[in-house]
């Protein structure tokens, strides 16, 4: 009797703790990596897909190109010029991993992925990574260096593994890393790239008055803004301390 009775007390307890922590079902891994090997068979595989997607959208491969990356929402967003002239959003890639919380990245090691306005250029291409393929976001930036932020290497890249970087899944990056290449080689200076905590509208922007950060914040709505109202990108410069965001001319 005894022993049945300890039996149903341990068995109690043990649905207890089932009820309380529910075994954890892992997700399976996703296909983080691609047989592709070298940037020319990546190159060979990807154009002829992002002409033909471009083409049912009315763009083309090599025209000037816009990215923006949204932390709070771990998207990334593919803007392509159209032959009109505004940008047309061609694809929204969700981003696989970052690290750090909202808000700027101040310094070496602090493992924040960076928010603000960068240019990659062709010197940022780097086709062997060991992330597969990678583009550096040229961190720190005139901002940051005013400001006295310090940091080095600060990429989109694949491999989904990130220590402060916007890393994608190797499929994705392939994607983008061709589409930015194919718009440096066609004449784009810089591709630029505008990494925001979330959408700042004025809805956001209330949610988060009273943050640490809600000035600095405040300092990217305009460029938001106004590629909203364009469909063009704003020119960026640095004064000083401040970013001045203006029309494209």
């Amino acid at each position: 009797m005894r022993r049945l009775l300890a039996l149903f007390v341990a068995c109690g307890a043990f649905a207890w703790l089932a009820l309380q922590y529910p075994p954890q079902i892992p997700a399976p891994k996703p296909d983080l990596r691609s047989p592709r090997t070298g940037i020319g068979e990546i190159r060979a595989y990807q154009t002829p897909k992002l002409r033909a997607a471009m083409a049912e959208a009315d763009l083309h491969l090599g025209a000037p190109t816009y990215i923006r990356i949204f932390k709070e929402e771990k998207i990334l967003e593919l803007w392509l010029q159209s032959e009109a002239g505004p940008y047309a959003l061609f694809r929204t890639y969700p981003i696989c991993n970052h690290s750090g919380a909202l808000g700027p990245k101040l310094k070496e090691g602090d493992r924040q992925s960076p928010e603000g306005f960068y240019r990659v250029d062709k010197a940022a291409l780097n086709p062997n990574s060991s992330y597969h393929l990678s583009f550096n976001l040229g961190f720190p930036n005139a901002y940051d260096r005013a400001k006295g932020r310090t940091g080095s290497y600060l990429m989109v890249h694949g491999d989904c593994v990130s220590v402060g970087c916007y890393a994608m899944t190797d499929p994705m990056i392939e994607e983008i890393y061709v589409t930015v290449e194919a718009a440096l080689n066609a004449g784009q200076p810089f591709v630029p790239v505008h990494a925001f905590p979330f959408r700042p509208t004025e809805a956001r922007m209330a949610r988060a008055a009273g943050h640490p950060w809600e000035s600095y914040w405040q300092s990217l709505a305009p460029a938001y803004g106004t590629f909203e109202q364009s469909r063009r990108p704003p020119h960026i410069s640095v004064q000083r301390d401040r970013y001045i965001v203006s029309p494209a001319s």
